[in-house]
This record gives C-alpha cells, sequence and structure tokens, in this order.
C-alpha cells in the first residue's frame, strides 16, 4: 500500500489489528512471538506514517485512539485482501494440506463426518482437522488464525454479532420448542408468549457453553412480562431432559428430537426460536481451494437434508 509515496508494511498493520483485538502489547508480543518494544516501535513508525496517534495511554497500559480504531478496521480489510491476492495464485491447484475445522457437535456429527470418507477417496491429499466447540469458542480459534472454518450457531431472536473480517454461509435453520413435565397442563394451541407466561414460576434450564439461548429465554420471557429464574446450566441435552423429568426446571428443545416419557415438548410459534447454523471463515481465506470445496459441500449438504433439517441429537443443548 502506497501512501505519500511511502511504503506501510502490512506487518505493521498486522500488530495493530491483533493490539485492537486483544487489548495490550504483552498479549500481541506473545501472540506474534516477538517482543514487547519490538510491538511498541513498530506501531510509533506506524504512527509517523500516517502523521496521527494511533494509540494513548491508559494507567500502565494503552489503547487505541479513535484514529487507530478506524485504520485498525481498514488494516483488517487490507490483510484480508492481501491474503486474497496469495491464495488467488493457487486457485487452480488440487485442493490439499490440512482444514483445521471447529464448530459444534451436530455440525460436525450430521453434516462433516459424513463428507471425510468421500474426502479420503477424492482428495487423497486433504485432511480435515475437527474439534469440537461452541461457536463463541470456534470463533475466537478463527479470529487467533488457529483454526480455517468455524461452524457456527445462532438463532433468530439471539443473533451474532457481525465481524467485517468474517463471511458467514448459511447452511441450515431448526425451530426449537420448550421441554417441560409431561403432566404441565398448558393449553394446546397456545403462542410462545403464552407458553412462556404458564412457566414462569418455573427454574429455566440453559446451556453451559454459549449464552444465546439464554438469552433467547431472557427475551421471551420478558416480551411475556416476567424475568425468569434461571438456575440449572447442561451442555447435554440428555442431561437437560433429565433435569425436567425430575422437576427442577424447563429449557429451550429442538422440536423433533426424541423426549424422554417425562418430557412434554411445546412448540414455539409466535414468536419463533429458530436455530441457524452457518459455516465461517476468513474473508481473506474464502479462495484457498480446501476452504471452497468444503464449505460448497456443506452447502450441498445442507441443501440434500433441508426437508429434515438436523437437530442437535441427544448431546448437545446448543446444537
Amino acid at each position: 500500500m502506497i501512501l505519500d509515496n511511502r511504503m506501510m508494511e502490512t506487518r505493521r498493520l498486522r500488530l495493530l489489528v491483533e493490539l485492537s483485538r486483544l487489548g495490550s502489547m504483552r498479549a500481541v508480543a506473545d501472540t506474534l512471538g516477538t517482543t514487547t518494544s519490538t510491538v511498541s516501535q513498530q506501531l510509533a513508525v506506524l504512527a509517523r506514517e500516517m502523521e496521527t496517534a494511533l494509540t494513548e495511554p491508559e494507567g500502565r497500559r494503552v489503547r487505541l485512539t479513535p484514529a487507530g480504531r478506524r485504520l485498525a478496521e481498514h488494516a483488517a480489510v487490507i490483510l484480508a485482501a492481501v491474503e486474497t491476492a496469495r491464495l488467488d495464485l493457487a486457485q487452480d491447484t488440487e485442493p490439499n494440506g490440512t482444514l483445521r475445522v471447529a464448530g459444534f457437535a451436530t455440525a460436525i456429527r450430521a453434516h462433516l463426518l459424513p463428507l471425510v470418507t468421500g474426502l479420503a477417496v477424492s482428495h487423497t491429499r486433504l485432511h480435515i482437522l475437527i474439534r469440537e466447540h461452541e461457536p463463541a469458542e470456534s470463533l475466537e480459534l478463527l479470529t487467533a488464525d488457529e483454526t480455517d472454518l468455524a461452524l457456527t450457531y445462532d438463532y433468530n431472536l439471539a443473533p451474532a454479532a457481525a465481524d467485517p473480517a468474517l463471511h458467514a454461509t448459511a447452511l441450515w435453520t431448526a425451530s426449537w420448542g420448550l421441554g417441560v413435565p409431561a403432566q404441565a397442563d398448558v393449553p394446546d394451541p397456545a403462542d410462545t408468549l403464552n407458553v412462556f407466561a404458564r412457566f414462569r414460576a418455573q427454574d429455566w434450564i440453559v446451556n453451559s457453553r454459549n449464552t444465546a439461548d439464554e438469552t433467547v429465554i431472557r427475551t421471551l420471557a420478558s416480551m411475556a412480562g416476567f424475568t425468569p429464574r434461571i438456575t440449572h446450566q447442561a451442555d447435554s441435552l440428555d442431561l437437560v431432559q433429565g433435569m425436567i423429568t425430575v422437576g427442577l426446571g424447563v429449557g429451550l428443545l429442538p422440536i423433533g428430537t426424541p423426549t424422554f416419557p417425562g418430557v412434554r415438548l411445546l412448540p414455539l410459534t409466535g414468536p419463533e426460536v429458530t436455530l441457524r447454523a452457518f459455516a465461517v471463515a476468513r474473508h481473506g481465506r474464502l479462495a484457498w481451494p480446501p476452504l471452497t470445496l468444503v464449505t460448497d459441500l456443506l452447502v450441498q449438504q445442507a441443501s440434500a437434508t433441508a426437508a429434515h433439517p438436523p437437530h442437535p441429537g441427544t448431546t448437545e443443548t446448543g446444537d
């Protein structure tokens, strides 16, 4: 990038982006394998090149100035464009190497794993490395360049915040309902707010590793005129159902999941609760052949099962 006939090195932009993400020069140095002094010196050079202050003291640390924050936004786009240009040179090559995938269990189990066997035959030089994580964890790994593809989800009533450095490809949606004790007296049909109001005095069970379903519950409870008493947390749908069976509370469950004898699953019809699954990657990596191949196959897999969308099954509450 040329500014006033001077070359701005992309490595300095990377330091600024990392400072924006991590919040301290020490963390930047540790992440990039350099020294705090080097980070400080390079950012000072960048500030001189830009002819404006990019950082300012905040106690014993520093924070970005408004100009620094704005440049960090530009820098994320610039670095992505540079990476895209590099990968563009290899677009016609056969997908090969290791594709690191982090994602929630249903996406891995129902969508990614069915592709692995076929890829092992059709693309023998491509290897898939899988790590099971909740969305926030997967996105952190993606931002830190510790994974290449993140399989994530959010809810229509708790949308994930957009990150301009990331690109999300929609995969599938699934409807969720409220799991309650089988003997519960609930008029049928009843809209979502009536259902929630019926259980206002109950304890509520939420995910232990993700806050999205808690946000949905708090939002709908507020609309129904009460504050939910959130007590129990579980990362297993079987455990959630077990808690419901013994009277410990109520919680969200995916429509279509097999229910325990002591559990009744109530549809939430208005407002609806819909889980939305995505394949997320960094903009600069979108043209990388292994990533393109697997993302396209995931989209095809989701389309092929659209008539019967996968639900979280019997393991994770967030799936």
